[in-house]
């Protein structure tokens, strides 16, 4: 950001000027008719966030932010206009994606200097940041039995023995059935429902199926090579006898699960142990100038401190893809991160779509104008650091530092990818006012402007709209990074507080429904 946020002499509204090859300026307060910013008259009213021309912009011509192409001119437009849907347009062009010219080594903190947290350190090393009992579903068609089981153990009282335990959950979904047993579907689910099951917030976890469903709950222990435990139950309501006699098994090998989840204390653990997943919903055009940019510093502060940082949401990174190339640790992880933007472009057009879908309606409205604008700021929370592993949907990370992870924008798909992958903890930045939470991984918001934090402020946990009235940036990330710090240790969150997190569980259905 070239300019810091600019109270202009006398009523002057504040403007920002982001980089000075832009074309644009981008509004922090509404620019009325005919008053200047910046020596540019407003030819019409500039809503908040939203962008105005500060040159003449001739027609086919790119349009400007943060110095890079966010479109294109659809007319010829003049200094001081509404650069927005109208006049600007969503156009592929090429990127220099200069593989690795800008990966470097991290300088990562010894152990005994990191940040450190109180973490539930689990049998296989790995280490959580939430202590639950998970009632996973193979189908949709086990999905409302799974719920019985969780309720009756909730509201059973069983739970009051066992303190640390956080919850019994159901986690159900709406597929499972109607797929190709053989293709990419069952492959996703196979993954995605493993990644549930051992994500280290699980204390135990029992997968419950209908029996003649396409997802075969024995086919995903084969292929894992799983074996039933104490803490890891599976079984079908066909096999059980119905659903009453499901609902019983289920609520007993719980009950059988409740001793030695109980038994599980924190401790004290360094940083490095943490996986944060990056996320953002409800973007507007403040999104990529303070939550983005904070939650990308706090990102960075995790990478030196031996954590790992994972950004997804591939459809949210396209058209600044080719600012992650860059920075990819080698060249093969930067040309497989490129495979999946051209898948991308494919499933799309496939799909009778564009990449320019992506903003939707409360975007736009929020001054986002094309899919390249808002990638442009969701890439930012990935932050500075080396691109050091490229993963598909699901897959297990084991790789430390910033990561990145193929997933759909949708919200609620892709941290679900993500939690499959390992994530502890999730951080999820908005402008517009998503209201998301997720079990068993705990969620906090930062939101990307005051007024949002003020208007939802039981929703919100961090207002990252300060960074506009003079907040540095460094100093909001890390904020954010203590905050995650404790979060991890047990402080809960806005969501988590509002009951949030056990509707958020959607596996990503990517062929045909049969």
């Amino acid at each position: 950001m070239s300019n810091a946020t600019e109270r202009m002499a006398g009523s002057e509204p504040r403007t920002l000027s982001l980089n000075a090859q832009d074309n644009i300026i981008v509004a922090v307060d509404a620019v009325p008719q005919t008053v200047a910013a910046r020596g540019v008259k407003a030819a019409v009213r500039i809503p908040r966030g939203h962008k105005m021309a500060s040159v003449p912009i001739a027609k086919g011509q790119p349009v400007l932010k943060f110095g890079q192409i966010i479109g294109f001119a659809s007319e010829d437009i003049q200094p001081g206009s509404h650069v927005h849907t109208h006049n600007c347009t969503f156009a592929a062009f090429e990127r220099d994606y200069a593989f690795c010219q800008d990966a470097r080594n991290e300088q990562i903190l010894p152990v005994e200097q990191q940040a450190t947290f109180q973490g539930f350190r689990r049998a296989n090393g790995k280490v959580g940041t939430r202590n639950y009992i998970g009632v996973v579903t193979s189908v949709n068609c086990s999905a409302t039995v799974a719920r019985f089981i969780a309720e009756a153990v909730n509201k059973s009282g069983l739970l009051a023995d066992h303190p640390t335990i956080d919850g019994v959950i159901p986690l159900v979904h709406s597929t499972g059935c109607g797929i190709d047993s053989d293709g990419e579907t069952f492959e996703v689910l196979k993954r995605t429902t493993w990644g549930y099951a051992s994500n280290p917030n699980m204390a135990g976890v029992l997968v419950v199926g209908l029996g003649c469903e396409g997802f075969q709950i024995a086919r995903m222990k084969d292929a894992y090579g799983i074996v039933e435990s104490d803490t890891f139950r599976t079984m079908t309501i066909q096999d059980t006898g119905g659903t009453k006699k499901t609902i019983a098994a289920g609520v007993e090998a719980v009950r059988h699960m409740l001793p030695i989840a109980g038994k599980a204390h924190r401790e004290t653990l360094p940083a490095s142990e943490l996986m944060l997943a990056l996320q953002c919903g409800g973007s507007d055009g403040y999104s990529g100038i303070t939550a983005n940019v904070a939650l990308g510093v706090a990102a960075d502060i995790l990478v030196r401190n031996g954590g790992t940082a994972v950004l997804s949401e591939t459809p949210e990174i396209y058209g600044a893809e080719h600012l992650l190339t860059r920075r990819a640790r080698t060249r093969d992880v930067g040309e497989k991160l490129v495979e999946i933007i051209k898948w991308w472009e494919d499933y799309t057009a496939r799909a009778r779509m564009s990449m320019d879908n992506n903003p939707s309606p409360g975007n736009k409205a929020g001054g986002l104008t094309t899919i390249l604008e808002k990638s442009l700021g969701a890439a930012a929370k990935g932050g500075s650091t080396t691109l050091n592993a490229v993963y598909r949907y699901a897959e297990p990370i084991t790789e430390k530092g910033f990561v990145y992870m193929d997933t759909p924008g949708y919200d609620p798909v892709a941290a679900t990818g993500q939690v499959a992958g390992g994530c502890n903890v999730l951080a999820f930045t908005t402008g517009r006012g998503s209201a998301y939470g997720c079990k068993p991984t705990p969620s906090f918001k930062l939101a990307t402007n005051t007024d949002i934090y003020n208007r939802m402020l039981d929703d919100m946990d961090i207002n990252c709209g300060d960074i506009v009235d003079g907040v540095p940036i460094e100093q909001k990330g890390q904020e954010i990074f203590d905050y995650m710090l404790r979060m991890a240790s047990g402080e809960k969150s806005k969501s988590e507080q509002l009951g949030y997190g056990d509707a958020e569980y959607v596996p990503w259905v990517i062929g045909a429904t049969m």
